[in-house]
């Protein structure tokens, strides 16, 4: 009763926070012409309210692909025409073709904040309580930690909640899906993986894991039995995609349409000033002026693929659930890293795969989730969340270092030292960084010095991070993770038995 009354108090800390958020400015707030996410996310209910499904992701006299076009999945206009009803029913005027556009109220900046925390309750909130609760071989100190970590974890609270978007719902499927891999549930974590893909196309930074560990465990249950668990979870990923895509399959242009939406090669490298390594190296090198757009892409191709094979490979070979946590986080940050147009907040997903390792890898998971959020400190700005970003930043290092205290159950060994050390200066030159870019002008040659700063030195943290969960996954403690129960447990339980072998 005591872990629930624990687990249920932390549901509603999140809770509260998420709302706190969500009282500040949204992105592109009062900005004409083009506003921003917010505006995105509600001219996608107008256009799936209001136009038939074959015109969703096509350039029509209703449909301008220049202002929103839709270049998410199925699954998000499926979930946006919902919306659209709702929406409609409550206010017409909010999705009233081509009227509604820019459209803002203070009941309907509610009503969008509303289907962002409904979303949650509904998808992620659960999932990162199921997911632990699902891990019986931790204790309730381990379990309450990771949980706090994953439902309080800035980042995401003040995308979703602040700037305006839905990507608790991809990352909440995403964790069920591990969820489920980790109780032997294959076919359903391979639907539930496939339905993450087709809300957000991002979640490719986690395919190759779950293809590898999947096709690994196969490979483990031998020629007969896992060919027949490969043909089962096959089949179900592709009746999955099949449900999403129907609607898009009555012709092939029709479903090319939808992926060129979804795949804009036509784009830059990245978006703004991001904490990837093609955007740290422009400043020495202008690729965009050297390589040609075709061969931008083929090298962010291979350089992704290239950077995969350790991790997977390693994961084909040993298809633990340990080593696929980890090897979600490496998948993650590489596609951060190398890939081609990435945006400043894809850093959500090896984010939240960093979470899912919390009560494995405190120090670091805590480490790495404050850079991750620091990493989009420009993006906050613009969208006027840098007092939100501060308190939710504080209030998340001070509720994992301090009141958690995850530091006690590791060794006082000379690299835990130097690992805090690391940190210390880390999140002192993350403070002295944000405090410069919110009160130093920079000079008028060099408007973006503070964003390609931020972006540079998170970048650093992200290689570091890289080679570090690389070398924890491929030659860290192939132990489970019940191994590693606090030894107060194992001392109470062996007490207890000795008392019952006297009463007897």
């Amino acid at each position: 009763m005591g872990l629930l009354v624990e687990v249920c108090v932390l549901v509603v800390i999140s809770i509260a926070l998420r709302w706190s958020v969500s009282q500040n400015t949204y992105s592109g707030q009062s900005k004409p012409p083009m506003y921003g996410d917010y505006e995105a996310q509600r001219h996608w209910m107008e256009i799936t309210l209001n136009l038939p499904v074959s015109d969703w992701y096509r350039n029509t006299t209703n449909n301008d692909l220049q202002y929103w076009g839709l270049d998410y999945p199925p699954l998000t206009a499926y979930h946006s025409k919902i919306c659209g009803y709702i929406a409609q029913y409550i206010n017409p005027d909010w999705v009233r073709l081509y009227k509604s556009r820019g459209y803002e109220s203070y009941y309907h900046k509610l009503f969008m904040r509303y289907t962002v925390l409904v979303a949650d309750f509904l998808i992620f909130l659960p999932a990162a309580v199921l997911f632990y609760l699902a891990q019986d071989q931790l204790d309730d100190k381990s379990m309450l930690f990771g949980l706090m970590v994953i439902l309080l974890y800035p980042g995401l609270i003040l995308i979703d909640y602040g700037h305006f978007q839905y990507n608790g719902i991809s990352l909440g499927l995403a964790v069920l899906a591990v969820a489920c891999l980790g109780s032997e549930l294959q076919m359903i974590g391979a639907a539930l993986f496939t339905l993450a893909l087709n809300y957000k196309q991002m979640e490719l930074y986690h395919a190759m894991p779950f293809f590898t560990f999947l096709l690994g465990k196969c490979f483990k249950a031998g020629p007969f039995k896992g060919l027949f668990e490969l043909i089962k979870i096959g089949i179900t990923v592709i009746i999955t995609f099949l449900l999403c895509w129907s609607p898009f399959l009555t012709s092939v242009e029709s479903a090319k349409q939808v992926l060129t939406r979804l795949f804009p090669f036509n784009r830059g490298l990245y978006e703004d000033k991001v904490a990837s390594f093609w955007c740290s190296l422009s400043v020495l090198i202008k690729l965009k002026n050297i390589l040609s757009q075709e061969n931008l892409v083929l090298l962010c191709l291979s350089t992704t693929l290239l950077c995969l094979l350790p991790s997977s490979l390693h994961l084909l070979y040993k298809p633990t659930i340990t080593n696929f946590k980890y090897a979600l986080v490496n998948s993650s940050l590489v596609f951060f890293l190398f890939s081609f147009q990435v945006h400043e907040k894809s850093i959500l997903i090896p984010a939240i795969s960093v979470c899912m390792l919390a009560n494995r890898e405190p120090l670091t998971s805590i480490w790495f989730l404050s850079i991750s959020t620091f990493s989009m400190l420009p993006l906050l700005v613009k969208d006027g969340l840098i007092i939100p970003y501060i308190g939710l930043s504080v209030m998340f290092l001070i509720a994992c270092v301090y009141i958690s205290q995850p530091f006690n159950n590791q060794k006082p060994d000379s690299l835990s030292t130097l690992k805090k050390i690391n940190f210390i200066i880390s999140m002192v030159g993350a403070i002295l960084l944000t405090g410069a870019s919110q009160f130093i002008i920079p000079p008028p040659q060099l408007p973006d010095l503070f964003p390609v700063l931020i972006s540079s030195y998170s970048c650093a943290h992200f290689l570091f991070f890289l080679l570090y969960f690389h070398f924890a996954q491929i030659f860290g403690d192939e132990i489970d993770v019940d191994r590693k129960i606090s030894k107060s447990t194992r001392v109470q339980t062996s007490k207890k038995q000795k008392s019952i072998k006297k009463e007897n």
